[in-house]
């Protein structure tokens, strides 16, 4: 940014016993021409803070670089006037805390200076940010499913004092639940069943002031971004007074639930050829009336078999834990027992998982005399002429094969998000009417960080439609998408950008007039904030973005840009470092990490004291996707003698932030080693790497290993040109 430049120093935590202040600042105030470079003993201090607060009062709309600790701590203490770029300069964890022992103190003061000289370059090609403000702003929240989990979030939403508009394709309310008989406990002591709360909550959802339903009702079309939705919902479609009602909505959160594994590809234990093999879902509707009998004859079922992960955790079928099939079984074993007390129970399990105050639940069944428990392998199930069933179980507790004789047959299958081969929101994106999901079905976004997001930004799954889960998470499940989508709502007022970038006001400018239509944008794009027109060129949904840069990254005429992050602004912090020319042989690397995994874990390397190689030169980057090729070439023209690029890991489970980006950078190697050809220069020079947060140890050996490949290639031939 234009306008005056002042640099901070700060000496305490240890900087000022590995680097001369006083020479720094003398350096950088004659090579930035900079009035003032003041060095202050602790900058986080009353006196630091009253200070810097002094200097700004007197021109806000500067530039202020604090040369001191990481800028991912005490961020609240160096927040500022709104008008002033404030750019931090790591001099604490990666240069004075990763400092060995040994090292020369003419690198340690090299590193310094270059440190400094790329914040000073980042602060003065910043802009303060221009917030995209739509012409409209919907602040309803659209709930699309009325089961449990779909009416706690809408209540939720509804008691925050949000209108909720509220979509379920059944005529009635309630979902899974409404068909229980009995649900596990979720209150002390937690060892009876319970009556299933769900009919208390519909009568709530209806008569809620805030709330309006649409039964029988399904998403037509979803148009827009978050804050400028516009829903059209199809109404009574079955009937001959089918309509459509226009709704201008804010954020959506999908709460479609799951439904059970299909039990026809589970032959081989009996369902579809034998008569008295059925489901728990089956077994649910014959308890509700009270009713558990064998569907071969009508006959009471005096003895029945629980067969559990019946499809699930099997790379057959469903290879994950569908988390509530043992509690299922256990509450249903009761069913059994209630109807007929001389009835017995088998329950054949690899593994019984009852978490948390679920266990009092589990020994309450164990305690029942007629329901016998066992681990075992099911290798087949046969009918006898009577119809009962013969059940061959490998029983790993025995070490033995066993046989067990009984009337009914109940598999415990698992579940399978709504979201499976099918659409439901219909959204208007360019990448595809509905929600990107993982491999298994269920609507995905970063699994560690981000549980609730979904890959569409302001749209929230919560409930079995995201992950298997039982009653009692279903509900902290529905109040965090709740608490989410109100945020969204209220962000995008403010033109703030989500996660993870939270608050970020700038969003990417286009520079149509140099667009070539090549697409890369449009389709790299992992949160789909960008359509096209016919001609294929960009048409940007800013609220929609989450900020990560890859636009930019993808972008071959660099016509994409941030105010707070550029295609200049990385160009010129690589061109502001001093490269060594090749008669002082001491190699330069530049590390381009990502902010969200690799840069705090150099940060905690710091923290460790951990010591590596003092010259390479870290860049964070928003996401490795946001590497523009420009920033490779314009370093190998520099002089740099390698470039090391370090990541989120990538893959089925992802730690990526911004879903793809690795992985992306990863399949753009072939742009990389296009430009070491055109410079005639070794592909070894340029390598990508993936680090966990928790992976800060693997540092050392990592830089220590590549800075050995450099030696080796030798020095960069463009030293010095």
């Amino acid at each position: 940014m234009e306008g005056k430049t002042w640099v901070y120093l700060c000496s305490g935590c240890g900087i000022g016993d590995c680097v001369d202040m006083e020479t720094l600042s003398s350096t950088l105030k004659r090579d930035w021409k900079l009035s003032e470079c003041v060095v202050h003993p602790c900058l986080c201090s009353e006196e630091g803070v009253a200070k810097i607060k002094a200097d700004i009062a007197v021109e806000p709309a500067c530039n202020v670089v604090i040369g001191a600790c990481s800028g991912r701590v005490n961020t609240d203490i160096f927040m500022f006037h709104p008008e002033t770029i404030v750019e931090r300069a790591n001099l604490r964890e990666q240069m004075a805390w990763r400092r060995g022992a040994d090292e020369d103190a003419a690198d340690t003061q090299m590193l310094a200076a270059d440190i400094l000289r790329m914040g000073i370059v980042k602060a003065q090609k910043s802009a303060v940010p221009e917030p995209f403000i739509g012409p409209v702003l919907n602040r309803a929240v659209l709930v699309v499913g009325g089961g449990f989990a779909g009416l706690s979030a809408a209540l939720d939403c509804a008691n925050t004092g949000y209108e909720v508009t509220l979509v379920e394709k059944e005529a009635t309310l309630g979902g899974w639940m409404a068909r229980l008989h009995k649900e596990n406990p979720i209150h002390p002591p937690y060892r009876d069943l319970e009556t299933p709360p769900i009919q208390k909550l519909v009568e709530e959802i209806q008569n809620h002031p805030k709330i309006k339903v649409f039964a029988s009702a399904q998403i037509e079309k979803a148009v827009g971004q978050p804050g400028m939705f516009d829903v059209t919902i199809k109404c009574d479609g079955a009937s001959e007074n089918a309509r459509t009602v226009e709704a201008q909505i804010g954020a959506i959160i999908l709460a479609t639930g799951a439904k059970p594994y299909d039990g026809s590809k589970l032959a081989h234990l009996g369902f579809g050829t034998c008569a008295n093999v059925v489901t728990h879902e089956q077994l649910e509707e014959m308890a509700r009336p009270g009713s558990i009998v064998r569907p071969s004859d009508g006959q009471p079922a005096r003895s029945v078999a629980f067969i559990q992960c019946a499809g699930s955790r099997d790379s057959a079928h469903l290879p994950y834990c569908s988390t509530v099939c043992c509690m299922n079984s256990l509450k249903q074993a009761l069913y059994v027992r209630e109807q007929n007390p001389e009835a017995r129970v088998y329950i054949f399990y690899k593994d019984m998982r009852t978490p948390g105050q679920y266990e009092n639940f589990y020994r309450r069944v164990q305690e029942d005399e007629g329901v016998y428990l066992t681990k075992g392998e099911v290798t087949a199930i046969s009918e006898e002429r009577d119809k009962s069933l013969l059940i061959r179980v490998n029983n790993a507790l025995l070490g033995e094969d066993i046989q067990v004789k009984a009337d009914l047959v109940v598999l415990a299958t698992g579940m399978v998000p709504s979201t499976l081969n099918s659409e439901i929101l219909h959204l208007a994106y360019r990448l595809g009417g509905d929600l990107p999901v993982d491999k298994y079905g269920f609507p995905n976004s970063h699994f560690i960080c981000f549980p609730y997001e979904t890959r569409r930004t302001g749209i929230y799954a919560v409930g079995c439609v995201r992950q298997p889960m039982d009653a009692a998470a279903t509900v902290r499940d529905a109040s965090g998408a709740a608490l989410k989508a109100i945020q969204c709502i209220e962000m995008t007022a403010r033109g703030a950008a989500v996660h993870p970038r939270a608050n970020d006001l700038s969003y990417p400018d286009f520079y149509l007039k140099r667009c070539t239509q090549c697409k890369r944008c449009t389709e790299e794009c992992p949160f789909g904030a960008l359509n096209e027109d016919a001609k294929g060129t960009p048409e940007p949904n800013p609220n929609r973005c989450r900020r990560c840069g890859i636009c930019l990254g993808s972008c071959p005429e660099r016509i994409v840009n941030f105010a707070t992050y550029s295609i200049d602004m990385i160009s010129s912090m690589i061109k502001a470092v001093e490269v060594p020319d090749e008669t002082e042989e001491k190699p330069r690397v530049l590390v381009l990490v990502c902010e969200n995994d690799a840069y705090p874990a150099f940060d905690l390397a710091g923290m460790y004291r951990l010591s590596y190689d003092p010259n390479i030169r870290i860049i964070p980057v928003r996401c490795l996707g946001s590497i523009n090729v420009v920033w490779i070439k314009d370093a190998l023209s520099r002089g740099y003698d390698g470039i090391l690029m370090i990541g989120c890991k990538y893959g089925d489970d992802y730690q990526c932030h911004f879903i793809k980006g690795s992985e992306l950078m990863n399949t753009r190697s072939d742009n990389i080693q296009e430009a070491l050809t055109s410079m005639v220069l070794e592909s070894e020079r340029v390598r990508l790497e993936q680090l966990a947060l928790t992976e800060y140890h693997r540092i050392p050996g990592l830089i220590a290993e590549f800075m050995k490949t450099i030696h080796k290639v030798g020095f960069n031939p463009f030293k010095g040109m």
